[in-house]
């Protein structure tokens, strides 16, 4: 694995440090908001002058807790969501005024009445399909979703709050997608571990500005270092693609291992990789529908038919010039599980070697994995 940077913040370092700036926050007056997904319309609490906070969703320190509620054949990130709420041990649930809540799967989607009970979580309906009358409804839930801010906050956003914050927004994205395509450089010049590191730990940053300054600084510095020591000097280390579920509670047993033993992981189609970055909100058309339109179109497996994300695959495959596909799955993640049957067709059709792995949040099948990713390492050197 490439070296990390001295100055490397790991991801639970990030969360202590978010804490502080929260409470900060909260003291100030500021009006806070918790999210577990992509699909969320951001956008929305920005114009509310509201911070947005990612919570705390991947970890298996909470789960035997939320097992006593939850059935324990249930995805691992739906456990330790509802188990940090329950416990209250996610200071970000805490210093939040509400909770935003999707129906991205049916264990989601009955957890967070579950949830309710404990603070306010708001659903959004999300439909399972991209039809016309799937937009129609999910516009719908976004003005729901924006009346819902002004109800709970007693304020008023205006169109042009909602612009203003599109803009923002859309530069995040910008600046993020830079950062996450630096895999498409041979030899790969920062290793996935870091990137996937750097990016969900400043999911407990509220502050856009300051994220966007902190990877836009480490991207120039990562561009100039592989400018003046290794550029034209291609790397026979093989790389790879890594997709499925997000991967924030499994990157130590997973990525940090594979690119340990000679492999580079240089792109990610996930919740926490490129997905929901490759599309900005389109600032020509009426704002509700612009954002109704991004948001449907991030493709997770929860969408039916969701052939755009064999597409973009493919086209990761070509552009990151990948060896291999890695597919983490969660535990009783259904909808990833079967979804994976046409990733593995879609490596295939590639002529790359795929492998798929089934995990959790535990450390008890840490030597399984790493005997699989062996395997697989050692496929890809030959």
């Amino acid at each position: 694995m490439l070296k990390l940077p001295e100055n490397f913040e790991n991801y639970a370092d990030a969360r202590k440090a978010g804490f502080l700036k929260m409470k900060e926050l909260k003291e100030t007056g500021k009006k806070i908001v918790g999210i577990y997904c992509t699909f969320v319309p951001t956008e929305l609490v920005e114009a509310a002058d509201g911070a947005v906070v990612t919570l705390c969703a991947s970890s298996e320190e909470p789960i035997p807790a939320a097992e006593n509620h939850l059935p324990r054949n249930l995805c691992p990130l739906i456990k330790a969501s509802y188990g940090f709420g329950l416990q209250d041990t996610c200071p970000y649930f805490y210093f939040s005024d509400f909770i935003v809540g999707e129906t991205t799967c049916d264990g989601k989607k009955k957890m967070f009445e579950l949830m309710n009970e404990i603070k306010e979580t708001y659903v959004m309906q999300l439909p399972s399909s991209r039809d016309e009358a799937a937009l129609d409804a999910w516009e719908k839930e976004v003005v729901r979703f924006w009346k819902k801010l002004e109800d709970f906050y007693g304020i008023t956003i205006s169109e042009e709050d909602v612009k203003k914050a599109i803009e923002v927004k859309n530069r995040e994205r910008d600046v993020m997608l830079k950062f996450l395509e630096l895999g498409k450089l041979n030899p790969a010049p920062i290793s996935g571990y870091e990137i996937g590191t750097r990016l969900d730990a400043l999911g407990f940053n509220p502050n856009i500005e300051e994220r966007c300054r902190i990877i836009e600084e480490r991207t120039a510095e990562v561009l100039k270092d592989w400018e003046e020591n290794y550029k034209g000097k291609e790397s026979k280390r093989p790389r790879i693609l890594v997709t499925g579920c997000p991967n924030s509670g499994v990157r130590e047993k997973t990525i940090r291992v594979i690119e340990e033993m000679g492999v580079d992981v240089v792109a990610f189609d996930c919740c926490n990789g490129t997905r929901e970055k490759v599309e900005k909100v389109d600032t020509t058309m009426p704002v509700t529908r612009a954002l109704a339109k991004k948001y449907l179109n991030i493709n997770c497996s929860i969408m039916s038919p969701n052939t755009g994300r064999m597409d973009y695959i493919k086209d990761m495959i070509k552009e990151y010039q990948v060896d291999g596909v890695m597919e983490l799955v969660l535990t009783a993640c259904h909808t990833y599980a079967i979804e994976s049957h046409y990733v593995r067709k879609t490596a295939e059709e590639m002529n790359v070697p795929y492998l798929g792995l089934e995990v959790d949040f535990s450390s008890g099948d840490a030597g399984q994995i790493s005997t699989r990713l062996a395997a697989f390492a050692e496929l890809l050197q030959k």
